[in-house]
């Protein structure tokens, strides 16, 4: 069974979607992303000791901020009242990983999966950005949704 792409018309034209019939439903996304870096950073955000300020506080701050644009920075995207946006990190000493979780969560009639990848996504570069002096081959990687619901398409868990 082929499925039909939503974000083009009959003329092959880009398009949003019409969600004016879709019921309002309670949706949740959840996405997560890891930055690795070296010794050296790992050791300065700890510490507190990064130049430019609380680099968690700043990223979780960014995330936040980046999911609340999203329909400014993808083109398709409907521009949503967020009921919830949450931006956490696990820090992994031992990998030198630092994994930022974004959770968005609407009442609304489209889902929020991409908020959630964005906000992840933003963390994770001022993550990058307020570390570069410190290092440049800090690398992100892993970048993924790992759950939403609500919805025609209703539960998904990666």
């Amino acid at each position: 069974m082929e499925e039909k792409l939503t974000h083009f018309d009959a003329h092959g034209n880009a398009i949003m979607v019409d969600v004016s019939e879709k019921a309002v439903t309670s949706r949740t996304a959840v996405a997560s992303g890891v930055i690795q870096v070296n010794d050296a950073v790992m050791k300065a955000v700890l510490q507190g000791t990064v130049e430019k300020g609380d680099v968690l506080g700043v990223a979780r701050v960014a995330g936040i901020l980046a999911a609340k644009q999203t329909p400014h920075l993808i083109p398709m995207c409907h521009p949503l009242l967020i009921s919830k946006c949450a931006v956490d990190f696990e820090v992994n000493q031992e990998k030198n990983q630092i994994k930022a979780i974004c959770t968005v969560k609407i009442s609304g009639q489209t889902g929020v999966e991409m908020e959630a990848l964005t906000g992840v996504n933003v963390a994770l570069l001022t993550i990058y950005d307020m570390c570069k002096a410190i290092d440049k081959r800090m690398e992100l990687t892993n970048i993924h949704l790992d759950y939403k619901s609500g919805g025609k398409s209703g539960e998904f868990v990666r």
